[in-house]
């Protein structure tokens, strides 16, 4: 997997400065000029005060910057002066970090944070932002690593340790939606989260056959016009007290979606490796769990499938089974991620008697005609969870917004047929494909859906991640744990 770039903190060594190759980036509130930075500001032979009583410095929104290139004075290629006030808030601070991170080079950078309280979320911005996946022959060289100097780096070293885990979680997710589909099959993804067993995590991988054995025909119809088999791969740390009801993760896992028989327009349908999001997410939780030994019980469970048209594809009009019983008449094909997440949400909660269940899914576009690709769709049945939730996405600087559920929704799901159809049509697209979700959960189960569609893989780079998968949900749900579950 993709490793975040090297940060070490060190102790603030102005005679370092002028020999520093690369980027050197300072932190400053406002107002005079700190004593390290005017003996940077000496090297330099003023242009760095210049620059920071200039107007283009005082216009700078918390988080922003300026680059004095080629500076005199010093091996390095620029000085960044970043507006970062003493009270800015922690998505500031990242901001700031990202804008280094940004226009990091092979050759490193030197981040001057001195006594800066917010300098560890610095350093996590620094390192989201600098994230790279790709298949080049010739790629990029990697970005050199990083040197804070501050005044007490011990401290600050301590403070910036669980975003360390935090970050390789979120790294863990943004490569697997980056992965094309004839990398990431269903195969391929099981054996990488079976391969997080080193990490202290129970891993058990469900084949077609038990998954067959327990009823769950919804997921299964799904997959059946694929070669690539279709699988549930459940996750457990137990970090908790022995006799605490875990938290169930819940993610959809469609490795790709061609829409099946309701085939989708060619147009974008590369785009549709992204369709197992909400796995990734799961995935990435679970590994910053391990890695930062997290003191709750948490199962995710991702049901992998790919939906491809074949012969023995499903069809439109086909009458389905899930594992709780109720039929379902699959009206479109291409809503196929509801019939997956339904078994596996009936699953964890029939084995596992959660305290509360949260799925993750791209499971509709009409998310992003509502919400567009600032905030995730929150649909649940318990206001304290969603509360909760809503806190924790606002705490990480992730978009969040909680949409409705009503039994007047949930009647467009009615069936002729059978006990529901997988669609209600065009209207209200994301809210009843979360009421037909809310059919598989039991009586007296907190619950959240998060519809990640728009958030997962936005058409253009985001603060703290370049063009691509951005990792949504794995600093929320990594928060509430915290919160939530930890005491």
């Amino acid at each position: 997997m993709t490793a975040p770039v090297a940060i070490r903190f060190s102790q603030t060594d102005p005679a370092a400065f002028a020999t520093r190759e690369g980027r050197i980036a300072l932190l400053h509130p406002g107002g005079a000029l700190s004593a390290t930075a005017r003996r940077l500001d000496r090297l330099m032979r003023g242009a760095l005060a210049r620059a920071a009583a200039s107007d283009a410095f005082a216009k700078l929104k918390p988080g922003e910057s300026l680059d004095l290139s080629w500076p005199a004075g010093l091996a390095a290629e620029a000085v960044q002066l970043i507006a970062l006030p003493r009270r800015a808030t922690p998505a500031e601070a990242r901001k700031a970090g990202a804008a280094v991170g940004r226009a990091l080079g092979p050759k490193g950078a030197l981040v001057i944070a001195e006594a800066h309280p917010r300098a560890a979320d610095v350093a996590f911005g620094l390192a989201l932002r600098a994230y790279s996946f790709d298949y080049h022959t010739k790629p990029k060289e990697a970005p050199g690593p990083v040197e804070v100097m501050a005044a007490k780096p011990e401290p600050l070293a301590a403070r910036a340790a669980p975003h360390a885990a935090l970050a390789e979680g979120v790294f863990f997710t943004r490569d697997l939606v980056n992965e094309p589909a004839n990398i990431l099959t269903t195969t391929d993804f099981a054996a990488r989260l079976a391969a997080m067993h080193e990490l202290g995590l129970e891993v058990e991988i469900l084949d077609e056959a038990e998954l067959d054995m327990l009823g769950m025909r919804a997921l299964l119809g799904v997959g059946q016009g694929s070669d690539s088999p279709s699988k549930v791969v459940v996750m457990q740390w137990k970090g908790g007290k022995p006799d605490q009801a875990p938290l169930a993760l819940v993610g959809k896992g469609v490795v790709f979606d061609t829409g099946g028989i309701s085939i989708k327009p060619a147009a974008g349908m590369e785009e549709m490796t992204m369709d197992m999001g909400g796995a990734g997410v799961v995935a990435g939780v679970m590994r910053t769990l391990a890695l930062r030994k997290a003191r709750a019980n948490v199962v995710g469970l991702v049901g992998l499938v790919e939906n491809m048209p074949d012969g023995r594809a499903q069809r439109p009009g086909d009458i389905v089974k899930s594992m709780k019983g109720d039929t379902i008449e699959v009206i479109n094909t291409d809503a196929e991620g509801r019939l997956v997440l339904a078994d596996v949400l009936w699953y964890a909660q029939d084995r596992f008697k959660p305290a509360a269940v949260i799925d993750l899914a791209t499971l509709t576009g009409a998310i992003i005609i509502a919400l567009g690709h600032e905030n995730a769709g929150v649909f649940s049945n318990d206001d304290a969870l969603a509360q909760d939730l809503l806190k924790a996405a606002a705490a990480e600087g992730e978009g969040a917004w909680r949409m409705p559920l009503a039994p007047a929704y949930d009647a467009l799901i009615k069936s002729r047929l059978a006990d529901m159809k997988n669609t209600g049509g065009r209207p209200a697209g994301s809210i009843t494909a979360a009421e037909f979700l809310h059919r598989f959960i039991q009586d007296g189960t907190p619950w959240a859906h998060i519809d990640i569609a728009g958030v997962a893989l936005p058409p253009t780079e985001t603060t703290l991640a370049p063009k691509g998968a951005t990792g949504w949900g794995v600093m929320t749900l990594d928060r509430l744990i915290r919160d939530r579950f930890e005491g």
